[in-house]
Formats: C-alpha cells, sequence, structure tokens
C-alpha cells in the first residue's frame, strides 16, 4: 500500500498523525510528483492542526555534549 493509499483511506475516516522535517512546499520533491503531492498535502491539511516546532534539534544538541 503506497502512503497516498493510506491518507486516501483513512481521509474523514479516521485520525492520522504525521511528523515531517519537510515543508509542505518540498513535498513534490520528496515524493517526485508534484500532482501526488498535492493531493496528499490537501488530504493532510484539510481538517487538520498543524504544529510547526521550531528551535535547535534535541538530538545534536545530545550529540554535541558528547
Amino acid at each position: 500500500m503506497s502512503f497516498f493509499e493510506i491518507i486516501r483511506e483513512r481521509y474523514e475516516n479516521g485520525s492520522i498523525i504525521i511528523t515531517t522535517n519537510r515543508p509542505f512546499e518540498e513535498w513534490a520533491n520528496v515524493f517526485g510528483d508534484a500532482v501526488l503531492a498535492s493531493a496528499i498535502a490537501d488530504r493532510t491539511i484539510h481538517h487538520c492542526h498543524v504544529f510547526r516546532i521550531t528551535g535547535k534539534s534535541y538530538i545534536l544538541k545530545e550529540l554535541m555534549k558528547n
């Protein structure tokens, strides 16, 4: 099952949580298809709450201690 099929199945039928370090503007490059990326983004952000977390990476912070 592709990522799009998962999103399509869950769209307006159940909850889904997605985390990414890529902004929506880069999804066309990530998925290799602008139309597919647009369809995924449309279904993902409809009826959603977007939480943008900014700041330094906790992983990098821990690595810098060592």
